[in-house]
C-alpha cells in the first residue's frame, strides 16, 4: 500500500505539482505522452534542476505556442473527448476542468457552459491538468493526503482586471478545505492548482504516520524571500492503521418542517461533514421527533455546527469524540450502455473487498438511454464486478 502527502506550505500551481511528481520518480515521459495526446498545437515538457533557498527541486517547463484563444468548458470537453488518452486520465482531467468551470461560473454569475477560461484555458494549463492527472495515475496511490493550502495575500492582475488574493475562484474551489494566507504577500495558489488539489486530495491532514520511501520537490517560477517556493510530495507506506479521530454531533429536533431535512443534510455534507443522517425518535410527552447525527473531522467542526444552528431549529448540540476506521479507496468509472458510471473501490490488506457504483450516475444514464433504472443498475453492477473481481459490487449511497 502506497500513500502520498503534499506539503502545501508554499501553495500550489500546476507546474509545481508536475515538478513534484517528476522529482518523486514519475518519468517525464508519462505526463509528456499524455500532453502530446491532446488535439492542439504541439506542446512539449522539459525538466530543470533548480534550488529554492538551498533546497534542490525540479521545475517542469511547459513549452507551448502563444495562443489568444479563450476556450469554454464545452470546448475543453470536446477537446478531451477527442484526445487519445487512457479513460482514467481523461475522466480525471474532465473532473478538474468541471470544478474550474463551476467555480468560475459562480464567481462571474454565469452558467458553467458559458465560462471562458482565459488563463486556465490556455495551452499550458491544459498541459498542467492532463500531465498532473497522468502522473498521479502512474503512481497508483491508495490514498493522497495534504496539508492546509497557503493561498497568499494582496492583489493580482487577471484577465478581468485587478483581483484580490486569494482569488475568488480559488476560494470557491477550496470551499470546505483548510487554507491559510501564508507568509508570501502574493498569489501562491492558482485556480489550476486549487482545482487539481480539490479533485485529487482525499484527506487534509498533517504528515500522516508512514515509512518514507521517496520525496519529490516541485519548484515554482518565483523565489520569494519568505520561504522555499516548492510543493513537496512525500511517498511511503502507512505504519499505523489505528482508527482516526472524529467528532459526532447530535441534536433532537421536534419542530422542524420535515420537508426541510433533505436540504439540511445536503448543506452539512457541503460544509465538510463525512456523513449526516436522521433517526426517528419519540420524545417526552409522546412528541415525534428526529435525532440529527453528523460525523465530521475536528477541522470542520465550526462550519458544520454553523449549518446545524442556521438550518434547523435546534438550540444546542451534543458533541462527542469518536474513532473511524476507513478502508483505502480509489475512485474510477466503468463504461456501460454507451455511458460511464462512477465506481468506488475499497481495499483492505491490499485486496479489493468492496466495489460500489454511484447511483446518481446510474439514474442519469438511465434517463439518457431511456431505460429503467434497475436495468442500468444491473448492467453497471455487472461491469464493475468484471473490472474489479475481488469483491461483489454494491450500490453506493
Amino acid at each position: 500500500m502506497t500513500i502520498g502527502w503534499l506539503d502545501l506550505a508554499a501553495g500550489a500551481s500546476g507546474d509545481m505539482l508536475l515538478g513534484a511528481l517528476v522529482d518523486a520518480g514519475v518519468p517525464l515521459e508519462v505526463p509528456a505522452a499524455a500532453v502530446a495526446a491532446l488535439p492542439v498545437e504541439p506542446i512539449t515538457l522539459t525538466a530543470e534542476p533548480v534550488t529554492r533557498h538551498g533546497l534542490g527541486a525540479t521545475r517542469v517547463h511547459v513549452h507551448a505556442p502563444v495562443s489568444d484563444r479563450h476556450r469554454t468548458w464545452a470546448d475543453v470537453r470536446v477537446l478531451l473527448a477527442d484526445a487519445r488518452l487512457p479513460s482514467v486520465v481523461r475522466d480525471g482531467a474532465l473532473a478538474v476542468f468541471e470544478r474550474l468551470a463551476v467555480a468560475e461560473g459562480r464567481v462571474h454569475r454565469v452558467p458553467a457552459d458559458q465560462v471562458h477560461f482565459h488563463e486556465v484555458g490556455a495551452l499550458d494549463a491544459l498541459a498542467d491538468v492532463v500531465g498532473v492527472v497522468a502522473g498521479f495515475e502512474h503512481l497508483a496511490l491508495d490514498r493522497l493526503t495534504a496539508s492546509p493550502v497557503a493561498l497568499g495575500s494582496g492583489s493580482a492582475r487577471g484577465a478581468h482586471g485587478v483581483v484580490p488574493v486569494p482569488g475568488p475562484a480559488v476560494l470557491e474551489l477550496l470551499a470546505g478545505i483548510p487554507v491559510l494566507a501564508g507568509p508570501v504577500p502574493a498569489e501562491t495558489c492558482t485556480p489550476t492548482g486549487a482545482a487539481l488539489l480539490a479533485a485529487r486530495v482525499q484527506e487534509w491532514t498533517p504528515l500522516p504516520p508512514m515509512r518514507v520511501a521517496r520525496v519529490g520537490s516541485g519548484a515554482g517560477g518565483r523565489d520569494p524571500v519568505e520561504l522555499p517556493n516548492v510543493v513537496r510530495l512525500v511517498l511511503g507506506e502507512p505504519i499505523d492503521t489505528a482508527p482516526t479521530a472524529g467528532l459526532l454531533l447530535e441534536t433532537n429536533v421536534d419542530d422542524l418542517d420535515p420537508r426541510l431535512w433533505p436540504g439540511v443534510l445536503s448543506e452539512l455534507l457541503a460544509a465538510g461533514a463525512s456523513d449526516a443522517w436522521l433517526t426517528p425518535i419519540l420524545m417526552k410527552k409522546g412528541r415525534p421527533a428526529h435525532t440529527l447525527s453528523v460525523l465530521c473531522r475536528p477541522a470542520v467542526q465550526a462550519a458544520v455546527q454553523s449549518v446545524v444552528v442556521s438550518a434547523t431549529s435546534t438550540i444546542g448540540l451534543r458533541v462527542q469524540p469518536v474513532q473511524k476506521v476507513a478502508l483505502a479507496r480509489v475512485q474510477g468509472s466503468v463504461e456501460v450502455l454507451g455511458g460511464r458510471v462512477g465506481v468506488k473501490v475499497a481495499r483492505s490488506g491490499g485486496q479489493v473487498v468492496n466495489v460500489s457504483v454511484e447511483f446518481e450516475d446510474v439514474a442519469a444514464l438511465a434517463r439518457s438511454v431511456q431505460l429503467p433504472v434497475k436495468e442500468v443498475l444491473r448492467a453497471a453492477t455487472a461491469a464493475a464486478h468484471r473490472e474489479h473481481p475481488g469483491a461483489s459490487a454494491t450500490l453506493s449511497s
